[in-house]
């Protein structure tokens, strides 16, 4: 090696090492707190003083801290949503209308089938309450009834008797039939109730559902016999009508045209044909106006109910069943064209001998789908078939989950159309096990057991109708006498009877304006104000910027780890330096001994410095300074004869 490069290899060595290269993690932070341009790492190192350094280092990192919690949260929030509401003034589509009526089936039609099931059912009432047997006017008019099980043993109450509880015995129930107690096993569900009790407070009145080929039974009590009575009547009913076929059921229930007295829209009149069937297995047949499969939808371009939908309803108590339903009048429904009509949850009910107006309120909703919300567009990527010729929605994802879940396991797929939850529509003669392995099913499906809550997704786009009910006495004493007679010459055959006011219900459905409200949700934020943000956090804690970060990054991420790669990648080497080394060369040198550090011979020419570190030899004497010659200090003529033009002039 030339003595140049050697002086520039000692020069290199000796000197400190800072930045990237530095040798030590320790150098490489002092190079970048001093050469960076956040304030508070560069005050840790030239602060003078612990407590004030100290002061520094903590003011540090809590800037640091506050940063990585304010761009976490601005992480987080990043799928956040903002809402806005905007208002148009605009000729509206006019909603569908199911309109049925509370009781399903005409009496007079169906109390053939039912005489059976209300025999037991007055008989049972008679043994609870002590009150003699409550017949129909019908059921007058058609002759005395016997007993309920005075020509045999009653059937209903035989395969799922009507129990008497007593809460000082809980394991045990009295058959009210045969008087007999019997010991209750299972699954006690009691529904309590405030409408009215059993004789005495202790006892409750209940009925037990049991699987035939195994032990397991569900018993179901009420604090109320009513709710007990009617929900034991309810279920027998179903099952009755269930072996009933769909077209003789739509000939016992109403037509349009004895259901409808009236119609009248925006001003024109209108009638049945204006109305499509629909029929539900608890109300009978209902009647939907401006359904989809209407030529087309019709709209409203004013407000107020002289453009909306006006019918006059005929209820015809007199054709109601005493223990299916207890309250008269009919239900009504405003939904989408598309949308199945589910009335027996979200109905509202009419009363009779009154004008009930329904104004509307029209407010469509659009939502964000994934990764903002977990809604849905149109179902298609929901795990569950729609079992509904309808739009998709999530009453229906839950009822068509519960549906088929229900025929899987319980084996009745029986009914001609898809049926909510809660109501039981099977042939218990052709599947002896469903009824109680619907009931515990359903009792599965109220406790979200089933799964289908976490698998259904609301829509992303609905419409809804705010709706404002008022009532008003309809008709009023004066006009009654005038307006019965005329309502009956209207209909003609269709009623053949002295009319009352209380079986008839007026109906009055309109928008009260025409601004429709929209609520739409926008992304409340974007990678343009996310860097920003970011940014803003960074220049208000460390006075930092882009990079600055880059710069950290750099240096903790790369020059850091590159540091402690380098001496791992070194003491491998030296390890496998080590090991390749011959043992008979350790063994000469060892022999040799060993060399003294200070008399280290260097190839280059020994200096002043390194002159006096040498050690001096043993018994040797350092001479000294000689002393110095002085003829050296006499001058000398340094030229033998003096050049011409040089010569000074001599003197005269």
């Amino acid at each position: 090696m030339a003595p140049g490069e050697k002086i520039k290899a000692k020069i290199k060595k000796n000197l400190p090492v800072r930045g990237p290269q530095a040798p030590t993690i320790k150098d490489l932070m002092h190079w970048y707190c001093m050469n960076t341009n956040t304030h508070g790492c560069r005050r840790i190192v030239v602060s003078r003083g612990r407590l004030r350094r100290g002061l520094w280092i903590v003011f540090t990192l809590t800037a640091v801290a506050l940063i990585i919690w304010q761009c976490a949260l601005l992480v987080f929030s990043f799928y956040t949503v903002s809402v806005s509401i905007k208002v148009h003034f605009q000729k509206l589509d006019f909603p569908a209308v199911t309109i049925c009526n509370i009781n399903p089936y005409k009496y007079s039609v169906v109390h053939d089938l039912l005489a059976d099931l209300e025999g037991e059912t007055e008989a049972a009432l008679k043994s609870l309450y002590g009150f003699e047997e409550v017949q129909h006017r019908k059921r007058r008019e058609a002759g005395d009834w016997s007993p309920a099980w005075a020509g045999g043993p009653p059937k209903f109450l035989k395969h799922i008797p009507l129990l008497i509880f007593n809460e000082n015995e809980k394991d045990k129930a009295r058959d009210f039939v045969t008087g007999r107690k019997r010991k209750i096993s299972g699954n006690i569900i009691h529904k309590a109730s405030n409408v009215i009790h059993v004789h005495e407070s202790k006892k409750v009145v209940g009925f037990q559902l049991c699987s035939n080929d195994t032990f397991d039974c569900a018993t179901y009590t009420f604090s109320s016999g009513i709710n007990a009575i009617q929900e034991w009547y309810k279920l027998h009913y179903m099952n009755i009508m269930a072996q009933v076929p769909l077209e003789k059921k739509i000939n016992m229930s109403y037509s349009a045209e004895e259901l409808l007295v009236t119609c009248f829209f925006d001003g024109m009149s209108c009638d049945g044909r204006n109305f499509t069937l629909f029929h539900h297995p608890m109300y009978g047949n209902c009647y939907t106006f401006n359904n989809r499969e209407s030529t087309t939808t019709l709209s409203t371009s004013m407000g107020g109910s002289e453009h909306g939908l006006q019918v006059i309803l005929y209820i015809n108590e007199e054709e109601y069943n005493p223990y299916l339903v207890s309250s008269t009048g009919a239900k009504v429904l405003i939904h989408r064209q598309n949308e199945y009509p589910f009335i027996e949850d979200v109905g509202t009910e009419i009363e009779t001998a009154m004008s009930t107006s329904i104004g509307m309120h029209l407010t469509e909703s659009f939502k964000l789908s994934e990764p903002y919300s977990q809604c849905t567009e149109d179902g298609s990527d929901v795990p569950v078939k729609n079992i509904y010729k309808a739009a998709y929605s999530l009453q229906i994802c839950l009822y068509s989950c519960f549906q088929t879940k229900m025929v899987k396991k319980c084996g009745c797929a029986q009914y001609s159309q898809p049926l909510p939850p809660g109501t039981n529509y099977c042939n218990y003669q052709q599947h002896p096990n469903w009824m109680y392995c619907y009931y515990k099913l359903y009792q599965a499906f109220v406790r979200e057991e089933l799964g289908c809550q976490s698998v259904c997704r609301e829509t992303c786009s609905f419409k809804e109708w705010t709706l404002t009910t008022s009532l008003a006495r309809w008709p009023s004493e004066v006009s009654e006498k005038w307006l019965l007679p005329v309502l009956i010459r209207d209909q003609g055959q269709q009623i053949n009877k002295k009319l009352n006011k209380t079986d008839l219900a007026k109906l009055l459905i309109f928008y009260k304006d025409l601004n429709q409200r929209s609520i739409m949700e926008s992304p409340a934020n974007s990678i343009e104000m996310l860097l920003s943000n970011f940014g803003g956090q960074l220049g208000l804690w460390m006075s930092c910027s882009v990079v600055c970060v880059i710069e950290i990054i750099e240096v903790f991420f790369i020059d850091f780890f590159s540091i402690i790669a380098r001496r791992q990648w070194q003491k491998a080497k030296e390890w496998w330096a080590q090991k390749q080394a011959p043992s008979g060369s350790e063994t000469a040198a060892s022999q040799q001994g060993q060399d003294n550090p200070a008399l280290d011979i260097d190839n280059d020419l020994p200096t002043f410095t390194s002159a006096m570190r040498l050690p001096p030899a043993p018994d040797t004497q350092v001479p000294g300074t000689p002393p110095p010659t002085y003829n050296t200090l006499h001058l000398e003529r340094a030229f033998s004869h003096q050049l011409t033009d040089t010569q000074l002039p001599s003197e005269s």
